[in-house]
């Protein structure tokens, strides 16, 4: 491949040239002086060991191999006036595209109003939701598919940079009308013998609430395994058993469910923003993060 042996200004000053097809217009033009310009046209010319424009002393000429070169010339030219209005455009928020991971709960229920500020404050930046399992969430991180993550897992992860937003309690969802559901707190040995609902062992919930019970003398008992936490809410709708699930699955003002803190013990967990050791956030990128860190440090 062809070493390119020239820059931009010289490109630039045979173009203008050609346009104006005099060195004195042209000079004016790029506020240079006449030789000044001629150089450079002299030294795009022997950097392609081929004569561009032929000289006269009234005019200037495309030679044929100018007349070609001229249109790649512009091209490049245009190419790059557009690549660089399109970093200035993101660099200013006016553009740009930002990939985020998280977990379905988070996208329910926590992303879509600071979603809502952030598309009033950048209307033109693009924003791609990866709502997946944890483990899914991670792997999109780690790949590079998400420029951040919103998770409870991944903190153990040397290659990533796990900052933590918020504690979140797992309560006890169940239909308005149980008998529990005016209670202050169940604890976990209480479960013995009801029927739940559980996300599948796929699930890192599942080894969060299998850790929880696994000292308790009798285990509860899961009727029905669902992949994600939103079937198992559908599943406590129907009346079909009780679940245990994070806070944030369960908004305060649900009309079937509510859900009541399990202690014995208390289970909580952290969710953060996963982001990958190596990797600078595009400006639209860190400008969605920053809120994302400001919604929950009371700024």
């Amino acid at each position: 491949m062809l070493r390119i042996k020239f820059d931009l200004g010289e490109l630039q000053a045979f173009v203008v040239t050609a346009e104006k097809a005099s060195f004195r217009l042209a000079a004016e033009a790029l506020c240079l002086s006449p030789p000044a310009l001629s150089r450079r046209v002299e030294r795009l010319e022997a950097a392609l060991g081929v004569r561009l424009l032929e000289r006269t002393t009234r005019s200037v000429e495309l030679t044929a191999v100018g007349q070609e070169f001229l249109h790649e010339a512009r091209t490049a030219l245009a190419g790059l006036d557009e690549a660089v209005q399109r970093v200035n455009d993101q660099v200013h928020l006016r553009r740009g595209r930002v990939a985020i991971a998280c977990i379905p709960s988070v996208a329910s229920h926590l992303l879509p109003r600071v979603l809502r500020a952030f598309a009033v404050a950048q209307p033109e930046v693009q924003v791609h939701v990866i709502d997946e399992s944890a483990n899914q969430v991670l792997d999109a991180v780690v790949r590079g598919d998400a420029d951040f993550g919103l998770s409870f897992t991944g903190s153990q992860e040397s290659a990533l940079r796990f900052e933590a937003l918020m504690r979140e309690r797992y309560v006890l969802a169940m239909q308005r009308g149980h008998r529990w559901a005016g209670r202050k707190e169940v604890a976990w040995a209480e479960l013995a013998g009801q029927r739940l609902v559980s996300v599948s062992r796929d699930s890192s919930n599942r080894l969060l609430l299998d850790q929880a019970t696994a000292d308790l003398p009798q285990q509860p008992v899961a009727w029905y395994e669902c992949n994600h936490v939103a079937g198992a809410l559908a599943l406590v709708e129907a009346g079909l058993g009780l679940a245990v699930l994070p806070q944030l699955a369960l908004p305060a003002e649900h009309p079937q469910v509510c859900g009541v803190p399990l202690i014995e013990p208390d289970l909580w967990r952290t969710l953060g923003l996963l982001q990958r050791r190596d990797r600078v956030l595009a400006p639209a990128a860190e400008a969605l993060r920053q809120r994302l860190v400001q919604l929950h440090s009371g700024g």
